[in-house]
């Protein structure tokens, strides 16, 4: 291709690390098998994504919670609404564990090996927590900006303007890669970013959404780098 992309901004957990979702339904099984509420675990974990939802939309700013605070209030707001004997802190500690030590998915490394474009990790979770699971993985990226950094969440543009200012970047300079259609692919493209959404699990795109590149592989994308 004539165009050759100066730096690459890149999500982490559903992009180069397995989410959460594992451990999400074993939770809202734990809640289940506890609570005197006839319901079933997809419920329990609606609730909990509700729950979540509203107060990380409305986090930016001086309204700005980390992620773990949300996680731990809306978790304990769900365990509350179906009368669970289950403890908050101890069942967060099954994501935060998690969020410290992912898993790879096979394709990151050969990706990550294959370009020489700066990789700047562009995330929502607490620096803590991904700094650990980077650390765990033996990852190293040319920088990492997270919610904290910037006191807001993607798809809010602060996270996407920090990393154009830190190097001097042009929005139509940079591809940003991720997994969720509204942190990233909106996200990305609302700050005027091409993004190329990894569908691994072959997902039916909402007609809403258009990103600029569908992949199943980060491999597929190293093409776009050599």
């Amino acid at each position: 291709m004539d165009f050759m992309y100066k730096a690459v901004f890149l999500d982490f957990y559903g992009t180069l690390v397995h989410e959460d979702d594992v451990f999400i339904e074993e939770i809202c099984k734990k809640i289940l098998t506890s609570s005197s509420t006839r319901t079933t675990a997809k419920d329990i974990g609606r609730y909990w994504w509700d729950s979540f939802s509203k107060t990380f939309y409305s986090s930016y700013g001086d309204n700005f919670k980390t992620q773990r605070e949300i996680e731990l209030c809306s978790l304990e707001d769900t365990i509350a609404f179906y009368n669970s004997s289950e403890n908050p802190r101890e069942l967060s500690e099954i994501l935060y564990d998690h969020w410290q030590s992912p898993q790879l998915f096979e394709d990151t490394n050969v990706f990550l090996r294959s370009i020489s474009t700066p990789k700047i990790i562009l995330s929502n979770i607490d620096r803590n927590d991904i700094q650990s699971a980077i650390n765990h993985n033996g990852l190293s990226f040319e920088n990492v900006i997270t919610s904290e950094d910037v006191k807001s969440y993607k798809p809010r543009p602060e996270m996407f303007q920090q990393a154009l200012a830190a190097y001097n970047l042009n929005p139509l300079e940079v591809l940003h890669v991720g997994d969720s259609l509204t942190s990233d692919v909106a996200g990305a493209q609302n700050a005027g970013i091409k993004v190329a959404w990894i569908n691994r699990k072959n997902k039916a795109l909402p007609e809403n959404y258009s990103p600029d590149y569908i992949i199943n592989s980060l491999k597929e994308l190293i093409s776009l780098f050599a």
